[in-house]
């Protein structure tokens, strides 16, 4: 077992999310970098669908009850066991006791902590992931929280350390052209893929929203709803746009411009508030 001493701003336990119930209103959630998650799995040895921890801006203090494998990979924060400092991207091992400490990533928001086994908490409709928008699935982190451990272990892990790039701090997102885009003004598409965005204080796992120059609407009218993946650039009525993350509601009313391409929505999920980005067409 695991003990939670300090869960830092935002910690929740993920895996690849509620895959196939779309259709009844139901997100698919899972991990925001779902590269990073799957990355700390492997490390450890464990089956795919293995549940871990999203930490959210570091903050994170663990102790462990008995001897278990972790790894920590996505946001590089300093990572501390027992007072030594212990690599990322890599298999620790945690003794009886030993305790573990997740600093504030210099560069990336979230960070994943996997476990050898999974994390054994209770599945809602076939996942175990924290869905901060419908509520769905263990609550976040608190202290004095006690995590089981699974039996999703897969073959021992064979990899000391995996070589991996930090988020970079201002990405070029590759877009596709959304089911919408004549809604918008045609000189919408050259914005959004010419200027500057930064990420505003008013981002979560839902989405981003971005600051930059108004994208104008060519009618005034609103649509039916319809639905929306992760990746999704909505533009409502104000010409802000919003970047869709892991728990975007499976349906919209805003115009769609475009739709971020899967391969970089791991980027996505490692941006912050402040951060600058710029799209440019896939």
């Amino acid at each position: 077992m695991l003990t939670v001493l300090a869960p830092g701003p935002l910690s929740t336990v993920q895996d690849r999310g509620r895959i196939g119930w779309a259709s009844i209103g139901v997100p698919r959630s899972g991990a925001a970098d779902r590269a990073a998650a799957a990355l700390a799995n492997r490390l450890v040895g464990n089956q795919p669908s293995a549940a871990v921890l999203e930490v959210t801006a570091g903050g994170l203090r663990l102790r462990a009850e008995r001897t278990v494998l972790v790894a920590v990979t996505g946001a590089p924060a300093p990572l501390v066991v027992d007072g030594r400092a212990a690599p990322l991207n890599a298999p620790v091992t945690l003794h009886p006791g030993a305790e573990l400490a997740l600093g504030l990533p210099a560069v990336g928001l979230r960070s994943y902590l996997a476990v050898r086994g999974g994390l054994d908490v209770p599945a809602v409709l076939g996942s175990r992931s924290t869905d901060t928008l419908s509520g769905l699935g263990p609550a976040p982190l608190r202290a004095g929280d006690v995590l089981p451990i699974g039996t999703l272990a897969a073959d021992e892990p064979i990899v000391d350390v995996a070589a991996v790039r930090p988020p970079a701090s201002r990405p070029v997102l590759r877009v596709l052209p959304g089911p919408r885009r004549d809604w918008l003004e045609p000189a919408a598409w050259t914005t959004l893929t010419s200027a500057e965005w930064t990420v505003t204080a008013d981002s979560n796992r839902v989405g981003l929203r971005l600051s930059g120059p108004r994208l104008s609407r060519a009618r005034e009218d609103e649509l039916p709803s319809e639905g929306l993946v992760p990746g999704a650039l909505q533009v409502p009525p104000d010409g802000a746009p919003v970047l869709f993350l892991a728990d975007h509601p499976v349906t919209g009313g805003y115009p769609v411009l475009a739709v971020v391409a899967t391969a970089d929505l791991p980027a996505i999920a490692q941006l912050r508030p402040g951060d600058v980005l710029r799209f440019r067409p896939a």
